[in-house]
């Protein structure tokens, strides 16, 4: 029994990294998708960008997405019941065209992109976060891949930043993470978008969405249902920095994980095979194996160590596993360290699945996230 404890841990360790795109990497890609032929025609554009008490920040993101180099497109700041004076700032920049789409109940993110939606008049509805940066082609890029009638969503890619000039940790992490989501979109679609810059239809947006679900993901979801997919586009980019203050960042992992529970809560029929197909399977390798990836790694150590004796695999990857925890614990216990490679990917690593753990428990224990708050970066 131990043994076969020990074989579905280490499985579950490794299958949503490793197992997961490998399977993917072999799968062939989709043929391409037919064409419109309405490459000439550019849609009207409703470009919601969301905010909550962003008084600091939200003039230079008005000022960025008034630079876009897109010929119809209005602007919609979505506002979630801001008191501070985020709202009069986007009051300033009305006679260009800015409009404010208040929630006058703070009920979080997507409540709050959903008066924009309603406010929207555009076919595309594209949406953004205030710490995102938009390239100026951006918008034009990202309205080219609706050219194609199946596609019914399209994310950006995002373009972590450290304060140092670095891109590892988070960075290397992030980069990884755009790799699956190529894989993902070259043969069914991606069952996540990048939710600080993304773009739908606006008919998968105006059915079943889902205030209480992260809209990254609801809006493939909503795509699987309507037989069209969501692709990524590697040549549109976000640029975004790290987070001010680590602990902040922490918090912000709890929050997605809390959210990303709920949403599957909410849908369970998304892991119905029968129904959603590829995209099910993408949904379990690439959320519901990750987020049981700390429970796998408990369960391996332990293991482990009680088979250490029983043969030379066994005390070997008992071994590996004390190395890794003895490089994240270096890390923990001298901060000075944990910006050289060999330590902050494994630090990362481990402090994202910790996460992950205390976001589960708290989940179980009925904990749920409706309101958000931006991470200072």
């Amino acid at each position: 029994m131990t043994v076969i404890l020990f074989w579905t841990a280490l499985i579950g360790v490794v299958y949503s990294y490793f197992i997961y795109p490998l399977v993917l990497v072999f799968i062939p890609k989709r043929n391409k998708l037919a064409s419109s032929g309405a490459g000439c025609s550019l849609p009207k554009v409703s470009l919601i960008v969301t905010a909550h008490n962003e008084e600091l920040r939200i003039r230079d993101k008005i000022e960025n997405c008034l630079k876009l180099d897109y010929p119809d497109m209005e602007i919609i700041v979505a506002s979630d019941a801001s008191v501070d004076a985020t709202d009069q700032i986007v009051d300033d920049y009305s006679a260009q065209g800015v409009l404010l789409a208040r929630a006058e109940e703070r009920k979080g993110k997507e409540h709050a992109q959903l008066q924009g939606i309603k406010r929207a008049t555009g076919d595309i509805l594209v949406f953004s976060d205030v710490a995102t940066a938009i390239p100026e082609d951006g918008i034009r890029n990202l309205v080219r891949y609706f050219e194609n009638p199946m596609v019914g969503a399209v994310s950006s890619e995002d373009r972590f930043l450290s304060r140092d000039g670095s891109v590892v940790g988070e960075g290397a992490y992030v980069r990884y993470e755009m790799w699956l989501r190529r894989l993902e979109s070259d043969r069914n679609g991606i069952v996540g978008l990048s939710g600080s810059f993304f773009a739908a239809r606006r008919e998968v947006c105006e059915e079943n969405w889902d205030i209480y679900s992260p809209s990254d993901f609801n809006t493939a979801l909503n795509c699987a249902r309507r037989g069209l997919v969501a692709v990524t586009a590697p040549d549109v980019l976000g640029f975004y920095q790290d987070v001010s203050d680590s602990t902040k960042e922490y918090q912000r992992k709890i929050r997605t994980v809390i959210r990303g529970l709920t949403a599957l809560t909410r849908h369970p029929d998304v892991l119905n095979p029968f129904r959603y197909g590829m995209f099910s399977f993408q949904v379990f390798g690439h959320k519901v194996m990750r987020w049981a990836v700390p429970w796998f790694q408990i369960l391996l150590l332990a293991t482990s160590i009680v088979l250490a004796k029983a043969g030379w695999f066994y005390l070997l990857v008992l071994l590996a596993q004390i190395g890794f925890y003895s490089l994240v614990l270096t890390g923990r216990l001298i901060p000075g360290v944990r910006q050289q490679t060999l330590i902050k990917i494994p630090y990362f690593f481990v402090q994202v699945n910790i996460a992950i753990a205390h976001a589960t428990v708290s989940f179980m224990g009925g904990k749920r996230m409706t309101v958000w708050t931006p991470s200072e970066r």
